[in-house]
């Protein structure tokens, strides 16, 4: 079983240098958005939220790049989001407080450091019931449009470096 999922983790990777190879070769410049959510009720069901000081509805982790390099990214993506109407009000997003980015950007950037931007998000479950799974589907709906914003606020950054 160990050798599998070895085998399985090292494939998952070729793959990814594969395709990222690919998409440098044609686009020269190329951002990676790797997205996660986290739980912030412990305990139990009827647990109180953790502590909002420290963890923030969206997070972005950029503890494994180099953050000067990629500041027309980073800083268009934080500006997108901060500056999005989130149904009458602004997240509250911030950067490298609960999460600092994990294997998957550390690997992004250690092989591509000058042609891939790899924008570890992590969003808090607030937009549902993490203990049920029960879905506030206008929140939801909401989260995907002010990362629909940062997706497309990073495109024109893109362009431009």
């Amino acid at each position: 079983m160990i050798a599998e999922s070895l085998r399985e983790y090292d494939d998952f990777y070729a793959h990814l240098r594969f395709v990222l190879e690919s998409l440098v070769a044609r686009h020269r410049k190329v951002v990676v958005f790797d997205l996660h959510s986290y739980n912030h009720i412990r305990g139990d069901a009827a647990g109180a939220p953790a502590d909002p000081e420290g963890n923030p509805e969206v997070n972005l982790g950029t503890g494994t790049m180099d953050r000067i390099a990629w500041s027309p990214i980073v800083d268009r993506w934080l500006e997108a989001i901060h500056s999005h109407d989130y149904l009458g009000r602004r997240l509250d997003v911030r950067e490298n407080v609960k999460f600092f980015g994990g294997q998957l950007p550390r690997w992004v950037h250690e092989n591509f450091p000058n042609s891939v931007c790899a924008l570890a998000i992590e969003v808090k479950k607030f937009f549902m019931n993490e203990w049920t799974g029960e879905l506030d589907s206008a929140q939801h709906l909401a989260v995907g449009q002010a990362l629909a914003a940062g997706a497309a606020a990073v495109g024109e950054a893109l362009e431009k470096i």
